[in-house]
């Protein structure tokens, strides 16, 4: 099914605000915080002005990339002047310096640049730091990767620890952490509330059903990254492809999904992951978001 973007803007409001109006009358409904990644945000000025268009349309905060350029000065001053929250941050390395490399050096850019990631998020006021922990690949396998990527971890536990900083790990197409039985155990493995999950609904509607994911994980999940997948566009077209369909509009049990994050009492941050835009793409993002929470 395919909505026209201007019917939709046009009566998306009226229908978040009946939604919203019915989930304000019931007191087991949770209160959800919508966010984007940085990236997402695609016009051109400042932080500040970047900040101040999501403040303005809705969002409640943002997710930006360590290590990086940005000037740190430059993003608290926009953090304070707009009250947008910076929730956590994503480790912007961990794909090209795994933590399961085979090359000791490699990993040990991967452990710098995640201690860098948890030092920017205490330092923003975030929670978090959104790990991919390994990539599992011919020339590492799967049992390789696993010890490897716990072993490197455990090295910057202590400074987690001490920050207060959650290491999030995320599901995503890695080859490794294929089931949420099993992403659990290598969490609860660390034996430290500082490890924890960055849960994307997305990801693993390509070979299960994220509602599942939710009941097993429960507590362990601390972050959501919101997207959608289609898999009919994936049967057809590449598995890739399967997340070119908009929020609402892929195979994603939003209703199911919402209720299994009810049931395990999870509040608190889901960040967009999808294509972003201009203002009206953003506008666009945050009604789908606000329907999404509300159903």
């Amino acid at each position: 099914m395919t909505i026209d973007r201007r019917e939709f803007l046009a009566t998306s409001a009226a229908a978040v605000a009946a939604a919203c109006h019915h989930a304000g009358e019931d007191k087991n409904k949770k209160k959800y915080k919508k966010a984007v990644k940085i990236g997402m945000v695609r016009i051109k000025g400042s932080i500040l002005d970047k900040f101040k268009l999501l403040k303005e349309l809705g969002f409640d905060g943002v997710e930006l990339d360590s290590p990086s350029n940005l000037d740190v000065k430059e993003v608290l001053a926009a953090r304070d002047k707009t009250g947008l929250e910076i929730p956590g941050v994503v480790d912007s390395v961990h794909w090209r310096a795994s933590l399961s490399d085979p090359d000791p050096a490699m990993r040990a850019k991967g452990v710098d640049a995640l201690k860098t990631a948890l030092r920017d998020a205490k330092t923003y006021g975030g929670t978090s730091v959104l790990l991919v922990p390994a990539v599992v690949k011919k020339d590492v396998p799967y049992d390789v990767a696993y010890e490897r990527s716990q072993a490197e971890i455990r090295k910057v536990l202590p400074l987690a620890e001490k920050l207060g900083i959650k290491i999030a790990i995320e599901n995503v197409w890695n080859n490794f952490l294929v089931s949420p039985l099993e992403t659990a155990r290598y969490v609860d493995e660390f034996k430290s509330p500082m490890v924890a999950v960055h849960f994307d609904v997305g990801n693993v509607l390509r070979y299960g059903w994220p509602e599942h994911w939710i009941r097993i994980l429960g507590r362990r999940i601390v972050k959501l990254d919101i997207k959608e997948y289609s898999l009919e566009i994936a049967n057809n077209e590449g598995l890739r492809k399967g997340f070119r369909v908009e929020l609402l509009e892929g195979d994603c049990d939003w209703p199911a999904v919402m209720k299994a994050l009810r049931d395990i009492d999870y509040t608190g941050w889901g960040t967009a992951e999808i294509p972003g835009g201009g203002r009206e793409r953003l506008q666009e993002i945050a009604q789908r978001m606000d329907r999404i929470f509300a159903s």
